[in-house]
């Protein structure tokens, strides 16, 4: 075993994103980059857009944050960011580049592989189709030039293998991590608009067309038929926004639907929700859905990609039709309507998260991962 599978020299080792803003991927990459056993591992950040909250973060508690900027892949920035890099990687006898999202995929996994950095990892943490088609094309180069690629759930290990031919012994499996001291149940203090609701469904997620939020709308137009005194709370922020207003006026909600900005206290708005409704078309391995149930709300989710890994139909919350507004009603009715089902669907589903999908596990997943590769790559590799 080398000395970096023994952890009697800390691997010094890079982890790449675009940025460091409030996306989940940025959030795993701060969890893992902060939580790494610095006995074995000496953890360095690396972005390519300055600014984000989580690099002020990252910076006080001793993890290094470096930028390499550049506007654009078309940029002739992009060439000067790249030899940044690779003067970076070598300087610091980087071990191990760990790129967490598209973009970092792209650049930097050609970028560590041309250094000769020993190991390069890549981060596969949404469906690809997703992905503007030249990024699609891009992926495939980084999926041979990479020593694996980590993966946040089953489904899109799945993927990988049928969908675009990576080969299954490549791929690394690393369920998200969630702080679940952070993420508990914790008194609900409504704010004024929800004071008196007879219950609170809602949402806190980034408002992008993928997340099939209008499904969400149209079913909550049916619930209150049944259910007069719910209310609909959308907590985020983003490009869906103006249509999804519009569709709060085209469906009569007016004031029985309510929304919030995005929000860095997260917790605080899950912990006013009776029932979260995940209605995403796409989705991998959500960190808002976890983050509900272990703040112990009752989980409605769709039945898209790594949700079913999360929400077992009747035990841990219920699972509808994607992109059936009808399915989804009945199910919201089904909860409203037992408040006994209801409690024990959250209950269950908080147990689940906190026992199996904690950031320490996540983190002690991610290093066995490093540590099984780096003993195939003695220093001098």
């Amino acid at each position: 075993m080398t000395d970096a599978a023994s952890c009697d020299n800390p691997a010094p080792v890079l982890l790449l994103a675009q940025e460091l803003t409030q996306g989940g991927s940025e959030r795993q990459l701060a969890a893992i980059a902060r939580s790494l056993d610095r006995g074995c591992f000496d953890p360095r950040v690396g972005v390519f857009r300055p600014g984000g909250f989580r690099v002020e973060e990252l910076r006080a508690l001793g993890v290094p944050v470096e930028c390499f900027p550049f506007p654009s892949f078309g940029s002739l920035r992009a060439v000067g960011a790249a030899r940044r890099m690779r003067r970076y990687l070598r300087q610091n006898r980087i071990r191990l580049v760990h790129s967490f999202d598209t973009p970092a995929n792209v650049f930097a996994v050609p970028v560590a592989r041309a250094s000769g950095t020993p190991v390069v990892v890549s981060s596969q943490r949404a469906f690809r189709d997703l992905s503007p088609g030249p990024y699609r094309h891009l992926l495939r180069l980084t999926d041979l030039l990479s020593d694996a690629v980590v993966v946040n759930c089953r489904a899109l290990r799945r993927h990988l293998v049928e969908d675009y031919g990576v080969p299954e012994a490549k791929i690394r499996l690393c369920h998200n991590g969630i702080d679940t001291d952070q993420f508990r149940p914790a008194p609900r203090a409504r704010p004024v608009e929800l004071q008196g609701a007879a219950a609170v469904i809602g949402v806190v997620c980034a408002l992008r067309p993928e997340k099939g939020l209008p499904t969400l709308l149209e079913a909550f137009a049916r619930v209150r038929k049944a259910t007069p005194g719910a209310r609909l709370l959308i907590v985020g922020s983003g490009e869906m926004l103006p249509k999804l207003e519009a569709l709060r006026t085209h469906l009569n909600l007016g004031d029985a639907c309510l929304f919030k900005p995005a929000t860095a206290d997260v917790a605080a708005w899950l912990n006013v929700l009776d029932v979260f409704v995940l209605p995403s078309l796409s989705e991998a391995f959500s960190n808002s859905l976890m983050e509900a149930m272990a703040c112990g709300c009752a989980v409605v989710a769709s039945e898209a990609g790594g949700n079913p890994e999360l929400v077992e139909d009747g035990r841990t919350g219920l699972l509808f039709k994607t992109g059936d507004p009808a399915d989804l009603a009945a199910k919201l009715q089904r909860l409203l309507g037992q408040e006994s089902l209801r409690r024990n669907l959250a209950e269950t589903g908080r147990r689940f998260i906190h026992q199996g999908f904690s950031l320490a596990s996540a983190t002690r997943n991610m290093e066995g991962i490093y540590r099984e590769l780096l003993a195939g790559k003695p220093r001098g590799s």
